[in-house]
């Protein structure tokens, strides 16, 4: 959807997907988006702000 290189990299960089493949990523890290470890800190902050928003969202409903 996004026709411009710059940002195409930009949004797998930050989007999960692309992050927790590169954890069990076998090609040399220079070919990915984006390294393994900062993958696996993207990944780990994703799943924080998922749970986060449901316990919000819990906590809301059952006041």
């Amino acid at each position: 959807m996004v026709n411009d290189p710059e940002w195409q990299r930009h949004l797998q960089q930050i989007s999960p997907m692309t992050d927790g493949l590169a954890i069990q990523a076998t090609v040399p890290p220079h070919e990915l988006p984006i390294g393994p470890w900062a993958g696996l800190g993207v990944l780990a902050t994703w799943a924080a702000a998922a749970l986060l928003v449901g316990g919000l969202v819990l906590h809301g409903r059952d006041a």
